[in-house]
Order: C-alpha cells, then sequence, then structure tokens
C-alpha cells in the first residue's frame, strides 16, 4: 500500500471529498468538517509506514494516518465499487490526480496526527519494533519466555508490530513450528529460524503487492490483485495435501478468534 501511493509525492492538496456511504462510518479525527481547513494547500512530502498503518507526511509536521485494517485500501486508481469510499483526497502537480480511502466494511481508521500524536499514538510504548527491522537477538528476547502460544503472540503488536493473521501461519509453516507451541518450549536457534523467515514471508509478500485472496477485497494501488496467494503453503488450504510434504492434510483451528493454518506432519508438536 505504502509503495504504490507513491506518486502523490510532490503533490499538493487541492480539495477533501466525503463521498455519502450508507455503510458503518470509518473512525476519524478530526471531524470530516476540518479536514478540507486542515489540508488544502499542504503537499506532500513523503509515503511512510508504521506497522500496519499508512502515513502520508506533509509539509507543516502533520501526517494523514490510514489504517486498513481487515477490508480497507488506498488506491491512487478506481476503486472495486464506489459506495464504500470513504475518503477521497485530491491532487494537483502528482504523478496521480488523487488518493483514495476505501474500506468496505467500515473497521478502518483516518487521522491528521502531528508528530506528537503519531508518538504517542504509535509510538514504542503502544507498538514494539518493526518486524522488518528487528534482529534475531531482540526477537527472541521479546518472545521467548512467553507462556502463550506461539501462532496468537506474533500477532501481538505491541510485542513485534507489522505481522498479520495470513503471514503469521505462512510464516510457522515455513519454520516447521506447531502454531500451538507455547513460545517458551521454542529454543533459541527455532527462533532465530523464525526470525529470519518472518523477514523474507514479508519481503516476498511485498514485492508481489500482498495477496487477494478468494472473496476479491484486497487490491493493490491501481485496483489490480496482489500475487503473494499464488505462494501461499497452508492459509486457506484446509483440507488439502500439503505440498511441503505431500503426505499431511492442511488443517483449520482457531486461536484466539483467529482462523490458523498448518500442516500436522510438517509441523509436529515437540
Amino acid at each position: 500500500m505504502r509503495r504504490g501511493l507513491f506518486p502523490a509525492i510532490g503533490g499538493k492538496i487541492r480539495r477533501v471529498e466525503f463521498p455519502e456511504s450508507r455503510y458503518r462510518p470509518i473512525l476519524m479525527s478530526p471531524a470530516p468538517s476540518l479536514w478540507d481547513s486542515s489540508l488544502v494547500g499542504r503537499s506532500v512530502l513523503g509515503i511512510d509506514r508504521i506497522a500496519k498503518r499508512v502515513l502520508i507526511r506533509l509539509d507543516d509536521d502533520f501526517q494523514i494516518v490510514l489504517q486498513p485494517k481487515m477490508a480497507g485500501l488506498t488506491l491512487v486508481a478506481d476503486p472495486p465499487t464506489l459506495e464504500h469510499i470513504r475518503l477521497v483526497i485530491h491532487l494537483e502537480n502528482a504523478h496521480c490526480e488523487r488518493i483514495l480511502y476505501w474500506d468496505r466494511r467500515g473497521l478502518g481508521t483516518a487521522h491528521i496526527w502531528s508528530a506528537d500524536q503519531c508518538d504517542r499514538f504509535l509510538g514504542p510504548s503502544v507498538l514494539g519494533p518493526d518486524a522488518l527491522k528487528i534482529d534475531a537477538k531482540e526477537f527472541h528476547q521479546r518472545y521467548g519466555k512467553l507462556k502463550r502460544p506461539v501462532k496468537p503472540a506474533l500477532l501481538d503488536q505491541r510485542l513485534v508490530a507489522g505481522v498479520g493473521n495470513l503471514y503469521a501461519s505462512e510464516i510457522l509453516h515455513r519454520a516447521a513450528i506447531d502454531p500451538r507451541t507455547l513460545c517458551l518450549r521454542i529454543s533459541k536457534p527455532k527462533w532465530h529460524r523464525i526470525h529470519q523467515i518472518m523477514q523474507q514471508v514479508l519481503l516476498d509478500a511485498i514485492d508481489n503487492e500482498g495477496s487477494t485472496l478468494s472473496d476479491g477485497t484486497y487490491r493493490n494501488a491501481i485496483n489490480g490483485e496482489g500475487g503473494f496467494q499464488h505462494f501461499h503453503l497452508v492459509y486457506a488450504r484446509d483440507g488439502q495435501i500439503c505440498t511441503s510434504c505431500r503426505s499431511g492434510t492442511i488443517r483449520r483451528i482457531v486461536q484466539s478468534q483467529r482462523s490458523t493454518f498448518f500442516c500436522p506432519e510438517c509441523q509436529k508438536r515437540g
């Protein structure tokens, strides 16, 4: 999502629009009536990311912070549907005419925050180190003594920020770790392996522009499909033969109210 908004860099905000929608409104601050006066005339200096949020960095020390959650999209092209557009930022002098925030389920958020607010709401007191920046030593220190199953622990953004549910299943499969294993039961070398695989999976997913599942909800910035779903080994493949070992059958279980997929043969409980 971040890379897809790069065409907006250098543009100036011309106006802000909130199309009418009969669907659940997203959480916003400040009130929509204040966005136009806060943003018109501001230039887009850069597009950043903190954990699973996109930050549009402006020239006045403020940032537009978009949190897509489960069904939100940031777009520079026409959206999948018109009725789910929540926010349109019209630009001039950019390589795109607008930035859209689209959200089918209304679970996402949109804020205009100062640098101090970003630190207060997204800083180290709230979120752990980024999954692509943390080193193996600190990664092990943060998880190694926890009496929690490893899969839900990987989703705890306070420990390490940036790993989502789909990718946690894929990471643990590639690391041959049963998702129900307690963190403190995993050896230090295996934590180092999980760390290495985590970063490689996330980088591969970014290079392939994310995963578009069967519901088609996720789209990239130009309303095209991602490509990493073609490399999934376990996610949403329950009942199918494991392509890694060719003998196990992928299972689906629920952990902390989220679906977990794994192969009992590849990921034996130790």
